[in-house]
């Protein structure tokens, strides 16, 4: 893994990520290569600090292995290079924890480019391998409903007998 050098300056910085943290407790020991995320947000947290920070080289070595082929380097720099890189919401996550194998993160990556502010919204697929998180792929806006969807006039899951409307629904 290819170590980026930071000042001290940047160190103390917050972090790009919008954790609220210094870059040197948060991403930048991830992105220096001198430790490994723990776990799949931390691993999306700093693969976002790492388009903030031009860091091309941590991009493809986050990618599972067998998915670099596709990674195109000169199409990924331009990106990171050319934009601001101005905001992160980590949506939800589902797994991708300390002692997981796998785990998903549905985030939203806000930046300006040729001066329009735009929004990256994305759920990722991230694995882990020999001990170390990778990410798999992604597809692009909210993460796709895993239960049917409850009409207003449909019987309330909550088993109250009463139509969602007028029971769990009315409070939404």
């Amino acid at each position: 893994m290819t170590a980026t050098q930071f000042s001290a300056d940047q160190l103390s910085a917050d972090c790009p990520c919008r954790s609220g943290k210094a870059l040197e407790a948060c991403c930048g020991p991830y992105l220096a290569g001198t430790a490994a995320a723990p776990t799949a947000e931390a691993l999306m947290r700093s693969r976002y600090s790492a388009f903030a920070t031009h860091n091309i080289d941590y991009l493809e070595e986050t990618l599972m292995p067998e998915t670099r082929g596709d990674f195109d380097r000169a199409e990924v720099e331009a990106w990171a290079k050319n934009s601001l890189w101005t905001g992160l919401e980590v949506r939800s996550t589902e797994n991708g924890g300390p002692d997981d194998e796998e785990g998903i993160v549905e985030f939203q990556a806000r930046f300006t480019m040729n001066g329009k502010q735009q929004v990256h919204h994305e759920t990722g697929s991230f694995a882990k391998r020999d001990g170390r998180w990778f990410y798999v792929d992604g597809v692009l806006g909210a993460r796709p409903r895993s239960t049917p969807k409850v009409g207003r006039n449909d019987p309330c899951p909550c088993g109250s007998g009463k139509k969602y409307k007028k029971c769990c629904g009315a409070a939404a």
